[in-house]
């Protein structure tokens, strides 16, 4: 438990360096060396319409990243008579029913000690319960996060393709990278701001896919109307069309969800209990 405690710190603080260091790199490095291109008009400057795409992204992930903070599962626990006692305790943790309450697929988690309703999983990252309020804009965060660190990567192969007089077109020129700069690093023949960036690249490209594809497995999980924790204690779940998970989940202004980081207003679980 003080492992879990200790990530639950660590996580959100590595999360936030990651962001700050690839927002300074993109504002004073990459950026900056897409205006050194005397070809193309001020208007249509790479450099403006990559800034505009990179200041997009960033402010749908970071916004997204607070509402699932600000916006944490209600604990259910505090307007229930949960009773006394260790027997208690553990109907709660293992989730199968709730003592005192006529609201099942509840949970109890550890870190936050706070009881909720559809309980997904415990992110470290944000250091918060995943739940029925805030899931829309934990998908958001990791759609966006993503995008971000892919929009990054490329930005970042560019700049190194420009500093190095390399090329990218041979997919086998970036799998070798890495030990090939490790190597003229300790040789002399390699700045430290251009290794430092050749790093993060390899970073960039670990977060998206990782992001990308636990996007992609919430979604499909929200398509059968499931969610992680369910998943995993093997709970029979009310099979529905899926356009009714979507929208249990994404609700009616989905598409402005899309745009600009919004709460999720219908989410209230009294509207949702499942029998």
């Amino acid at each position: 438990m003080l492992v879990l405690r200790l990530l639950n710190v660590v996580a959100p603080a590595y999360f936030l360096c990651i962001s700050l260091v690839t927002f300074v790199l993109q504002i004073f490095l990459f950026i900056p060396s897409m205006f050194r291109d005397p070809s193309t008009t001020p208007l249509l400057s790479p450099a403006l319409l990559h800034g505009a795409l990179f200041l997009f992204l960033s402010a749908n992930a970071l916004g997204n990243y607070i509402l699932v903070i600000q916006s944490s599962p209600e604990d259910l626990g505090k307007g229930l008579n949960l009773g006394e006692g260790d027997e208690v305790v553990a109907d709660w943790l293992d989730g199968s029913r709730s003592p005192g309450s006529a609201l099942p697929s509840t949970h109890f988690c550890r870190l936050c000690a706070r009881v909720t309703q559809r309980h997904d999983h415990h992110c470290f990252f944000t250091g918060n319960c995943i739940g029925r309020r805030n899931m829309r804009n934990f998908i958001m965060f990791c759609l966006y996060t993503s995008l971000a660190c892919l929009d990054s990567l490329v930005a970042g192969m560019a700049y190194i393709s420009a500093a190095l007089s390399m090329s990218f077109a041979n997919p086998l020129a970036f799998l070798t990278l890495l030990p090939h700069s490790i190597s003229q690093f300790f040789s002399g023949a390699l700045l430290s701001s251009e290794m430092f960036v050749i790093l993060m690249l390899y970073l960039w490209l670990g977060i998206g896919l990782a992001c990308a594809g636990f996007c992609c497995h919430q979604m499909l999980l929200i398509l059968r109307g499931q969610t992680r924790y369910q998943v995993r204690k093997g709970m029979v779940v009310r099979a529905r069309p899926w356009r009714e998970n979507l929208q249990d989940v994404f609700g009616k202004r989905w598409l402005l969800g899309l745009l600009i980081p919004v709460l999720n207003v219908g989410s209230d679980y009294r509207r949702h209990k499942e029998k």
